[in-house]
């Protein structure tokens, strides 16, 4: 009876080991990530473990006892990097970039089970004490680690490791009653069923393993992906400030001119448009140079003489707009004169300039088109009458 429970709990475990590994190649294929990589060969350790051992038992060889050391030594080092793997896997996905053993070391492990197998008493039960209480220790250190971190995204990996941790431990004491019968025979004939059962048992808690391996990418990947997505924002947002600013005076440019009009129309504003007098006449007796100093001198004066809360911007070439909210036409003749005023003290830093200027009123829920052009209207034959 033992002897059908145990070939049928094996055949599950291989056959899950098959679905798991299958399973994992595919996933890796399609998604780079470094734990996967690690995640991947360690399955297929698993796979190759329970290969061997089923392999060894279902096909029996003429001299078993001849190469029952190999099939021993083969199962203690493949099983063991398994283990070593997933935690390298885990390791990965907390610490990117890192490994948790050098490959010496995996080497050095890998060669001394193979050796420990090869020269060790041929007992089963001592095969199963030595395998249950590696794999208990080591998913035991990962368990921990995994739980102490604060990543929600691990949580269900940590607890594939603890269930298949206390199964190895409960594995590693019936193997121990098996080498040292101090039990009653029917205590014996339980353990004898459990660990002839204990395969089907690991595969649940290898599904749950691997379960938890793929919510931890699904969960790193999401917020990789989260992360991505607001750098993405955040550059399409300091592209669109680039975009909309006057690189010459540091003023916003015509391009904003649409979307701080859709602000101001609700509640209204009083729009002033500027324009400096002969500026072409400017740059042809002063130079380029000069007149980019009277456009970032007019722009600084703008940002002085208006409120921190009023719209200012570079309408183009040498016009300015400014959209201020909550003033109404005495306030905003004040300020122009105060701008005159300014202009007027400037030193010497700039040739000396002046502007014209058109003042309109948008009504709330007004027309923002209309009122600009009734403000450029006006700015025109203040010009006109200048020129005059």
């Amino acid at each position: 009876m033992e002897l059908l429970l145990w070939r049928w709990s094996t055949a599950v475990q291989v056959a899950s080991a098959v679905m798991i590994a299958v399973f994992f190649v595919a996933l890796a294929r399609s998604d780079s990530r470094a734990e996967l990589r690690w995640w991947v060969q360690a399955w297929l350790f698993n796979l190759a473990a329970m290969t061997v051992t089923v392999g060894f038992w279902y096909f029996q060889p003429e001299d078993p006892g001849r190469w029952f050391p190999f099939v021993r030594a083969a199962y203690l080092s493949t099983k063991t990097l398994y283990v070593v793997l997933l935690l390298e896997g885990a390791w990965a996905l907390l610490r990117p970039g890192a490994t948790l053993f050098a490959w010496r070391v995996r080497l050095a492990a890998f060669a001394t089970l193979f050796a420990i197998g090869i020269v060790m008493p041929a007992s089963v039960p001592m095969v199963g004490v030595i395998q249950s209480s590696i794999i208990a220790t080591l998913l035991t250190a990962g368990g921990i680690f995994l739980a102490r971190q604060d990543d929600k995204g691990v949580t269900f990996l940590a607890a594939g490791f603890a269930v298949r941790a206390a199964l190895a431990y409960a594995e590693t004491g019936a193997y121990l009653s098996q080498l040292t019968p101090i039990l009653p025979p029917a205590w014996a004939d339980a353990t004898g069923a459990f660990l002839s059962a204990a395969s089907s048992f690991d595969t649940g808690a290898e599904w749950m393993i691997a379960l938890g391996c793929v919510l931890a990418v699904a969960q790193r990947t999401q917020a990789e992906l989260r992360l991505n997505n607001d750098r993405l924002l955040a550059a399409q947002d300091d592209l669109r400030r680039l975009v909309d600013r006057d690189p010459l005076t540091g003023l916003v440019n015509r391009r904003f001119l649409p979307q701080l009009l859709r602000r101001v129309q609700p509640i209204g504003a009083t729009l002033l448009f500027f324009d400096i007098d002969a500026f072409k006449h400017i740059n042809d007796l002063h130079g380029h140079f000069a007149g980019d100093a009277c456009l970032k001198h007019f722009a600084e004066a703008l940002r002085d003489c208006f409120r921190p809360d009023d719209g200012v911007l570079r309408y183009g070439g040498d016009e300015f707009l400014v959209v201020a909210t909550g003033l109404d036409r005495a306030a905003a003749d004040e300020r122009v004169e105060r701008l005159r005023s300014r202009l007027r003290g400037a030193d010497g830093q700039v040739p000396v300039f002046s502007f014209s200027v058109g003042i309109s009123t948008l009504e709330a829920g007004g027309d923002p088109d209309a009122a600009l052009q009734v403000a450029d209207q006006q700015m025109y034959e203040t010009k006109g009458k200048i020129a005059v």
